[in-house]
């Protein structure tokens, strides 16, 4: 892979999805295509495929009835049963979103009719500890099926790994009045449904594919782990997981019901459905619906819901199946006795900014009316801290430092510190190594500790470097994981002591190729960020 400096940052994550298809398929072509045994799970038959190592691989399987039609909008509902074996060798359609097809060099189908997972274990017995993947791409876009996310190595490393696809943006999160009725009341977190219709999918079937279902561990990267969050305070979800992981995506909170609801309004009045009509809103063409987003979007921007739709179609607090922010001071704590892993990058805003030609002449001014800006009561205090912290970097380069910490690192910041006054403890990490990928401007950014979680660096070599370094950090972040899926705690012998996190020390594994633990690193930033 030629890693061009014009790459957007989408074509870049693209780009590494891509070379990690062409290395994996050169590598597995002697050994892939053996029919597994016959699974009967609780919706029909499926037949996976061996891959090397002796994994079994069933992809694309269905988990709900497809959300097509009068379902459009709805909870996920239970698919019909079939009877004939289903061949699980293909991954199913990804979720509707923008097809890039300028910019994302492999071939991945979208449709509504998205609502597939797929299994990766090491054999169909035992009582192995599950991990459940949720990608990233907010809540707008992404697969479970690009090759950085497949679960070949954790099968090889004693789990049984499953990812799956769910609806995302407008179809997904697209918050109806009550004109619509009892059917669409929680239809703003239709998605979100759709990730507990997998899991008690995989608490009623994860046992014929050799996993254990009362040892599950849900983890996501970036919108997975907003994800991760959200199922955190979603009643329906308790009981279906007993560990989680988020990457790079700690969520608060989420949208108030009734601006939400003023989106949906907008949304069905751009497509010129009138409220309540069914039969109208399951005949709207799925491109119509799509492109429809942003005149909606534009529709509300300048009401007094505009400040919190600023990210468009995301989840809404319905009062039922999202009472409140997961981890809101008022919230209650659903999942308090659950451990969880939270962390970030040290460099999450480099992967946003690739585009942004102002930051090359940024000035010492427009640094600081950055800060002003999210921070006005504290912006000259944390503009010196951050100047501290970063003595190197040029009025651009701490803009993109501001805003990594702003978008990631204070939200996994107190997630943590509201986590640690619970009964389960919190383990909190940062990646620090950087990469060499264009002329090492993206650092230690955004998804770059994605191919040391799954072991998959050898895939995207171009992407992650071609010494040893990649395999160092694998070494250190893949059995964490696993660990931690097995038994709770993510200590290995290959990292230092890695100690909960609690307020009065504030404990952080530092991942890099010598990997250290710090107590509370960058104390001051996250004071004044959190003042």
């Amino acid at each position: 892979m030629k890693v061009n400096s014009g790459m957007t940052r989408r074509a870049l994550l693209g780009s590494v999805a891509a070379t990690g298809a062409l290395v994996a398929t050169r590598a597995y072509a002697g050994n892939v295509g053996a029919a597994t045994d016959i699974v009967q799970t609780s919706n029909g038959p499926v037949r996976g495929r061996f891959e090397w190592g002796g994994v079994q691989a069933f992809k694309g399987m269905r988990y709900a009835a497809p959300p097509v039609g009068p379902l459009r909008f709805r909870p996920p509902q239970p698919v019909q049963k079939w009877t004939q074996v289903a061949d699980a060798a293909q991954f199913g359609a990804a979720a509707i979103q923008s097809d890039g097809q300028n910019d994302m060099p492999f071939d991945e189908q979208h449709s509504e009719d998205c609502l597939f997972l797929n299994v990766w274990t090491p054999a169909l017995t035992g009582k192995k500890p599950v991990m459940v993947w949720l990608h990233g791409g907010g809540f707008s876009s992404g697969a479970a099926g690009r090759p950085t996310y497949w679960g070949d190595h954790f099968a090889r490393d004693g789990i049984v790994l499953v990812s799956l696809n769910h609806r995302l943006n407008v179809f997904g999160y697209t918050q109806l009045p009550e004109s619509w009725g009892p059917d669409y009341a929680s239809s703003g977190v239709a998605g979100m449904l759709d990730i507990v219709a997998a899991l008690q999918w995989v608490r009623a079937n994860i046992a014929l594919f050799g996993g254990d279902p009362d040892n599950v561990t849900i983890f996501g990267e970036s919108g997975g782990g907003m994800k991760v969050s959200l199922l955190l305070g979603m009643p329906s979800a308790k009981g279906l997981y007993q560990k989680a992981i988020i990457q790079s995506g700690a969520g608060l909170d989420a949208t108030p019901r009734k601006y939400a609801q003023g989106l949906g309004a907008a949304l069905t009045d751009v497509l010129g459905v009138k409220a309540g009509d069914v039969a109208a809103l399951a005949a709207v063409d799925t491109q119509k619906i799509f492109q429809s987003q942003q005149a909606a979007i534009d529709a509300v921007a300048k009401s007094d819901a505009g400040g919190f739709l600023m990210g468009g179609f995301n989840p809404s607090i319905d009062g039922k199946e999202l009472p409140r922010g997961p981890f809101a001071p008022e919230a209650a704590a659903m999942a308090a006795n659950i451990p969880l892993i939270i962390g970030t990058n040290k460099d999450e805003g480099t992967m946003f900014a690739l585009g942004d030609k102002t930051l090359a002449t940024a000035t010492d001014a427009d640094f600081e009316a950055a800060v002003r800006k999210v921070h006005p009561k504290n912006a000259a205090t944390l503009a010196s801290a951050l100047r501290a912290a970063h003595p190197r970097y040029s009025p651009g380069d701490l803009i993109v430092a501001l805003n990594g910490a702003r978008m990631f690192w204070i939200n996994s910041v107190t997630l943590a510190e509201r986590k640690s006054r619970q009964s389960a403890p919190v383990w909190m990490y940062r990646m620090d190594r950087e990469l060499p990928t264009l002329g090492g401007r993206l650092k230690a950014g955004h998804a770059t500790e994605l191919s040391y979680v799954f072991d998959t660096y050898d895939n995207i070599r171009d992407f992650v470097g071609n010494g040893p370094e990649p395999a160092r950090m694998a070494a250190q972040m893949h059995p964490a994981w696993v660990a931690f899926a097995k038994t709770g705690n993510p200590q290995t012998a290959a990292i230092p002591a890695w100690p909960p996190y609690d307020l009065a020390r504030r404990q952080t594994m530092i991942f890099n190729l010598e990997s250290r633990v710090e107590s509370d690193p960058h104390g001051d930033i996250r004071k004044f960020m959190s003042a």
